[in-house]
């Protein structure tokens, strides 16, 4: 699945819903130009956005990835993980996160679990999103620093952290070299 893919989602569910872009926008309480955006040009700046969309549709962020079969238990080698989607801070910008879905194939999932690679222009641009739900990272080389709230935290190769995804966060590197994680995100439904 390439993110183009993820925009298409989101217009066919759009569609399968009679539901307009201004529609949608009331619905996720964000700009129909964003939405227009992610919709055409592939435009992810985070998470948080992508979730609002998915509420107003009234389907799981899953559904964007993939939910086509339901298979217990899933196994994903790592040879086999596929970049599912890059979080940019505009079009015609460079990416500042490259998630590798570990969930794709199991439909039923309650949890988002995810491979990430932070990369050095993620440290550009710090701005702080939230989301109902928790996150667990997990850094597995380099360095990340997460903003959380008002403190800010730098973790190193080894470390974790587990938090409430509705106190306003960022995840970024904290140094020039690309940090690599693994990340599971719940949200309730």
């Amino acid at each position: 699945m390439s993110q183009a893919g993820i925009g298409k989602k989101i217009k066919k569910n759009s569609e399968m819903e009679e539901m307009s872009l201004d529609d949608l926008a009331r619905r996720s309480g964000l700009d129909t130009d964003f939405i227009r955006s992610v919709e055409e040009n592939d435009v992810y700046p985070s998470l948080g956005p992508l979730l609002k969309i998915a509420r107003g549709l009234g389907v799981r962020l899953g559904t964007f990835l993939d939910d086509t079969v339901v298979q217990d238990p899933l196994i994903v080698r790592e040879k086999d993980r596929q970049e599912e989607l890059t979080m940019l801070k505009g079009k015609e910008k460079p990416a500042t996160l490259r998630f590798y879905s570990l969930g794709k194939g199991k439909g039923d999932r309650k949890m988002e679990p995810f491979f990430i690679e932070v990369l050095p222009e993620s440290a550009q641009e710090k701005k702080l999103s939230s989301h109902e739900g928790e996150e667990f990272i997990a850094v597995v080389s380099g360095q990340v620093e997460l903003a959380y709230g008002h403190e800010t935290y730098v973790l190193n190769a080894g470390d974790s952290v587990y938090y409430n995804s509705i106190v306003p966060h960022n995840v970024a590197a904290a140094s020039e070299s690309p940090a690599k994680i693994y990340a599971v995100l719940y949200f309730p439904e």
